[in-house]
């Protein structure tokens, strides 16, 4: 008997032991697994409180699957801005969502965290349904949520018109789990039987405003009555149209609102104009190019028409600089190529349609040029969003004629904006990246 109990206690310690080890060794490897990641540079440049105005909240106080903070922590992303801050937790706890926040702070962030974090990568179904409006936006938004997971098991797949269909069908029968998608290809699929939504209880609405315009009349509504009933929702949008609005009231359910756009314009991006007839405005964009004091990083240039787009591109080409141009009725093969050399950098500058004003993130650029100035504010907003992403700084130039004078001041008053003229000289401090010294606070 005493043997027995000797042994017993032996066997006490020895587990003790044990556990405290393996105590120990779970506490050096929640301190080791973040020394093991693979970091991209520090992003030291100084940042607006668009992004940095927050709780101070850290992604680990989300709850996430370790895989998904090692994702985000290698995709740089130290800190949730105040979009994510604000959705995340939400989004989370399963109810729907509608958020509106400015271009540029991280609203992608803030819809493909929550929806890795809930698929089940051991169920082959599709689960998560992400709607975006352009081919551009859902290529990005893929790669960001396919970054994100990349420590998962989970399979995201995008697929947008223009594409092959047939190789799209091929993909989906590998078992995808999330989908990005443009709406009229996501009801291709559908219709022929391919992509089966029945267990799809996720869906996402990326620029709503756009989704629900005339351009896409119809097509949300048909996309969500092949879902089941208990869904979630997630909506996002920077302007707030009554389209938005009806569509919340018909097929949200008790959403919870965030409202982070007190002030429309982000605050990193200065705004000029310059008075010009129709035909100074290559000349103007010449001396623009040329000024030694004008140091552009990358410099995205609207037109309002695609044959404006080609034909500025090719004037821009023959003064010598090296210029890409990028419209709708392009090849998409061509498309997709225009926009991944553009975002790796191998040319300065870009002439677009307005194909790209929507949530296309290229950091790189500092300086937006309106060539043609657009007519509603809406257009305007989602323009010069493309300069200062993530609180970071920018210019925008407004080549504005004496039949653009009323539109000038009306989406200023829309906006509640100031467009100011342009100076001889602009400040570089204005849109030059500048670092943070070790003891500065973000811009107020």
């Amino acid at each position: 008997m005493m043997t027995e109990n000797r042994i017993s206690a032996i066997n006490h310690v020895g587990n003790s032991i044990n556990n405290q080890k393996g105590d120990v060794d779970k506490t050096v490897d929640d301190m080791g697994w973040k020394s093991k990641l693979k970091l991209p540079p520090k992003d030291g440049r100084i940042k607006t409180s668009d992004v940095t105005d927050t709780r101070g909240n850290e992604f680990e106080e989300f709850c996430l699957k370790r895989e998904i903070l090692m994702g985000i922590f290698e995709k740089g992303w130290e800190k949730p801005s105040p979009i994510q801050e604000a959705s995340i937790p939400i989004a989370l706890s399963g109810k729907d969502v509608l958020a509106r926040a400015k271009n540029g702070t991280g609203k992608t962030g803030a819809y493909c965290i929550p929806v890795i974090e809930q698929v089940d990568p051991k169920k082959d179904c599709i689960q998560a349904l992400i709607v975006v409006p352009t081919r551009e936006l859902a290529l990005q938004t893929s790669q960001i949520c396919i970054e994100l997971a990349k420590h998962t098991d989970i399979r995201v797949m995008v697929t947008t018109g223009g594409t092959n269909l047939r190789d799209d069908i091929m993909r989906i029968y590998q078992n995808v789990q999330v989908i990005i998608a443009t709406p009229g290809r996501i009801i291709d699929l559908m219709d022929k039987q391919v992509a089966k939504m029945d267990q799809c209880r996720m869906l996402v609405l990326d620029e709503a405003d756009k989704l629900l315009s005339q351009d896409f009349k119809g097509m949300l509504d048909l996309v969500i009555s092949r879902l089941p009933k208990e869904r979630q929702i997630l909506l996002f949008s920077a302007t707030f149209p009554l389209s938005v609005k009806q569509f919340m009231e018909k097929h949200l359910r008790e959403p919870y609102e965030i409202n982070l756009m007190e002030e429309l314009t982000l605050k990193g991006v200065t705004q000029y104009y310059a008075f010009v007839q129709e035909r100074q405005k290559v000349h103007c964009l010449n001396t623009l190019f040329s000024k030694v004091q004008l140091q552009i990083n990358q410099s995205i240039i609207f037109c309002n028409s695609t044959q404006r787009v080609e034909l500025l591109a090719k004037k821009i080409t023959e003064l010598g600089y090296c210029c890409y141009y990028i419209h709708a009725r392009m090849a998409q093969a061509h498309r997709n190529r225009v926009f991944h050399d553009f975002r790796a950098g191998l040319c300065r500058n870009l002439v677009c349609s307005d194909l790209f004003t929507r949530g296309i993130d290229v950091q790189a650029v500092n300086v937006v040029i309106n060539f043609d100035f657009p007519r509603m504010a809406e257009t305007y907003l989602h323009r010069i969003g493309r300069s200062g992403r993530f609180g970071h700084l920018g210019i925008a130039i407004n080549l504005i004629t004496y039949e653009d004078r009323f539109a000038l001041h009306r989406i200023e008053q829309e906006l509640g904006t100031e467009i100011k003229p342009i100076p001889k000289v602009i400040d570089p401090a204005l849109y030059v990246a500048r670092v943070c010294e070790e003891d500065d606070g973000a811009d107020k």
